[in-house]
């Protein structure tokens, strides 16, 4: 009796525990400190300028929701952290509680919905290839013998996979440890083309030493929504931070943002990417939907 008694205490107490693990607001709001994470070279929605801070599309709306996290916790002495992650660490340093938000280029699908929740999407891309200028390749048929490299811990890397094995496309897929070694491979024909989401290959060509040296090939093999990342299981927060940007969408700072960003001359080249708003994006400017790609 006396070991049944135990092992309801134990379980209430782990129980209790379990309800008194604080949302992200409570958190912040008793420690001082936000930590907001950033990707070194996703141009342009999160990367390191010429004065090594973070700067982006992305980084710009988070900035938007650090002051939104200000008032509702009360801390106008808040100390927001910086934190860079990479695409096969930004899920683990979530969880464990080292960073607090993700603001940089990460997909909103099922599979990471299982473990993390995302904001209202912020934008709608799809995979496609930089190549060197001139290549004998012009799309995904194109692959055969080649060698193709992507991003590792990326939806991309996955997606080619896919489509190397369905389609019998005969490639070799290489990984790399970010955008950057990746194009780096590319540029040094150490790789055919690289596979990832063609508005980052944008801003990776518009930020290579030789723009004109590399072309963006192929059509989407699938489009799918970036959002920013957060904790699951925490309403709170999730609410404040799809606020912050249902807002922005409503009011016009968004689209003034997108035309700063993808429409204007950026940093580090003040070369402009030249890339309109997508149909899918402009469609959940009324939407608002947070609704994952497969």
């Amino acid at each position: 009796m006396k070991l049944v008694a135990y092992a309801a205490a134990l379980l209430a107490c782990t129980t209790h525990g379990a309800h008194a693990e604080p949302g992200t607001l409570d958190k912040v709001k008793a420690s001082g400190t936000f930590t907001v994470a950033y990707r070194d070279s996703s141009i342009p929605f999160s990367y390191l300028g010429a004065d090594a801070k973070p700067t982006g599309f992305g980084w710009d709306i988070c900035a938007k929701v650090v002051e939104q996290v200000k008032k509702a916790t009360g801390r106008a002495d808040l100390h927001v952290a910086t934190q860079a992650v990479t695409s096969a660490n930004r899920i683990p340093l979530l969880l464990n509680g080292t960073i607090d938000i993700e603001c940089g280029s990460t997909t909103n699908n099922s599979s990471r919905g299982k473990q993390v929740a995302f904001s209202i999407n912020y934008f709608y891309t799809g995979t496609r290839l930089l190549v060197k200028a001139g290549s004998p390749v012009h799309g995904f048929g194109d692959l055969k013998g080649k060698k193709v490299v992507s991003t590792t811990g990326t939806t991309n890397m996955l997606v080619l996979r896919r489509f190397n094995a369905e389609e019998e496309a005969g490639f070799e897929l290489l990984g790399a440890k970010d955008h950057a070694e990746a194009a780096l491979l590319v540029e040094q024909s150490r790789a055919d083309g690289f596979g990832m989401d063609d508005i980052l290959l944008f801003g990776l060509r518009a930020s290579a030493p030789d723009p004109a040296a590399l072309a963006i090939v192929g059509d989407p093999l699938q489009v799918e929504p970036y959002a920013i990342m957060l904790r699951k299981d925490d309403p709170a927060f999730k609410k404040l931070v799809d606020d912050t940007v249902a807002t922005m969408m409503k009011n016009g700072e968004f689209e003034a943002l997108y035309k700063k960003w993808f429409l204007s001359p950026i940093p580090p080249r003040g070369i402009n990417l030249n890339a309109p708003m997508s149909k899918d994006l402009r469609d959940n400017l009324k939407a608002l939907s947070d609704k994952p790609s497969v």
